[in-house]
């Protein structure tokens, strides 16, 4: 297993890394296999019409998600990390008047929203809950090339063909080119052990094998810069959110507050609390404004491993350039596990698997920079996903507002706590990292689907304003 830290932290725009990126990513993807060929009796140049299909999770949130928007600027041949959030109502307005998109190095192909984007919430795909398919049409209807996509969490997408691979127990998997190859916690413990380095350091030395050190620091500097830049975006900002629910921002109205108080010289005991529910609202703000966002591992809990980081620039007075690269590499490590044994997919295990994996993360982060031994890493993290264990996707109008962005503020408060307590300990507890991340997959696996993305269940249906 490798999974590298820039798999888990992309750059990307809000609302949602698996419904928004993942869709605009999969549409990309089909453009690439029209080009290509490598499909029967390949007729591209014959292809006049396009259509896409969203099935399970992406039909029932897919509105509130803007997962039909997603759709279209993937089509007209935009990707996450590069549209400009500013850009993004023009070009869709421009594909509805027209009923065409124009991707470059493609005709333009005929695409009208209204008929040729279909939200089927009868039919769901075998292989996950966010399954879309693109088809393309020649002159006469008839349909030349067909493709399946899953959407599944933090912007990952996969064809049926790689999904079955992955599900394929009875194929093992290759061996990671890496010196470090741990695919659970304990083998990761086990390394750090035997080698004497930290899992920061191991994660680094396999990064090292695909890029240079140089590349590496300036990636990773630049993916702090990303987060930073959403923080204080989100903290200048005010209004109402679009989607129907009028939620209004709130973050900078709050670190407003902060500052005067901080102003009158009375003591706020409340205070690191405060600054970092602030700095998570205020990038889960921008996440359901559709600004641009890192997703940390998803959209969704977006803001909780950068508050983490901000807050710990904030009240610890030397904090270097080096400390956040040990950050971001230690918690990804975290999130590659988690990823890797169970889901960070809220339409497959619930928001434990968006929230409760970036708390977890930023605890493991946090834990790193304060000089914590491997052992206490790993409890930290444990701490932090054991007590998200359970917890539902139940976003109220499909939208990724209620209850998510307050949920991102606790997600943050709950990281630094465990790494508090892990901290104080000695690194040995009951619970390992790897028995939660098991039950979390379980427990995802046994809730019922009205609790996973769909907005069928809990505060979804239980707010009177939906």
């Amino acid at each position: 297993m490798f999974l590298s830290v820039f798999d888990l932290y992309k750059i990307g725009i809000g609302p949602s890394s698996s419904h928004t990126m993942g869709p605009m990513t999969a549409a990309a993807r089909f453009l690439e296999e029209i080009l290509s060929g490598n499909w029967p009796k390949p007729q591209a140049s014959e292809i006049k019409r396009l259509g896409a299909s969203l099935h399970g999770s992406l039909a029932f949130t897919g509105v509130g998600h803007a997962t039909d928007r997603a759709v279209m600027l993937g089509l007209a041949g935009y990707l996450p990390a590069e549209i400009d959030p500013n850009k993004i109502d023009e070009i869709i307005s421009a594909i509805k008047e027209t009923g065409q998109v124009t991707p470059e190095g493609h005709p333009a192909y005929d695409f009208d929203p209204k008929i040729d984007l279909v939200f089927d919430k009868k039919q769901a795909l075998p292989g996950h809950a966010n399954g879309l398919s693109f088809s393309a049409y020649d002159g006469e209807g008839r349909t030349l090339l067909r493709r399946v996509y899953y959407s599944v969490g933090g912007g990952f997408v996969v064809t049926e063909e790689e999904l079955a691979r992955l599900d394929n127990i009875a194929t093992p998997e290759p061996a990671p080119d890496v010196p470090f190859p741990f695919k659970t916690a304990d083998e990761m413990m086990a390394m750090a052990k035997k080698s004497g380095k930290s899992i920061a350091a191991m994660k680094r030395d396999n990064e090292l094998c695909r890029i240079s050190e140089t590349e590496l620091n300036a990636k990773l500097d630049g993916i702090w810069s990303a987060m930073d830049g959403c923080i204080e975006r989100g903290m200048n900002e005010s209004g109402i959110l679009p989607g129907g629910l009028k939620v209004r921002r709130r973050a900078a109205q709050l670190a407003e507050r902060l500052d005067e108080r901080r102003l009158s010289n009375k003591f706020n005991p409340l205070e690191a609390n405060d600054w970092l529910n602030v700095y998570a609202m205020a990038v889960n703000e921008e996440n359901a404004a559709g600004g641009r966002v890192v997703t940390a591992p998803t959209n969704g809990a977006a803001g909780v491993v950068p508050s983490v980081l901000k807050f710990i620039t904030k009240f610890h007075d030397n904090i270097k350039p080096e400390d956040i690269r040990t950050f971001l590499l230690t918690s990804a490590a975290i999130g590659g596990l988690i990823k890797h044994n169970a889901s960070i997919s809220g339409a497959e295990v619930g928001c434990q698997g968006e929230v409760g994996s970036a708390s977890a993360m930023a605890a493991a982060g946090i834990a790193a920079i304060m000089g914590g031994t491997p052992e206490q890493i790993e409890n930290a993290a444990e701490i932090a996903l054991e007590h998200h264990l359970g917890m539902t996707c139940d976003p109220v109008a499909g939208l990724v507002q209620v209850p998510c962005i307050e949920r991102n503020g606790l997600g943050a408060v709950k990281a630094v706590t465990a790494a508090s307590l892990a901290l104080m300990g000695d690194g040995e507890h009951i619970v390992s990292l790897d028995t939660c991340v098991e039950t979390m997959r379980q427990t995802g696996r046994d809730m019922d689907e009205k609790y996973k993305e769909t907005s069928q269940g809990g505060l979804a249906v239980n707010v009177v304003a939906c």
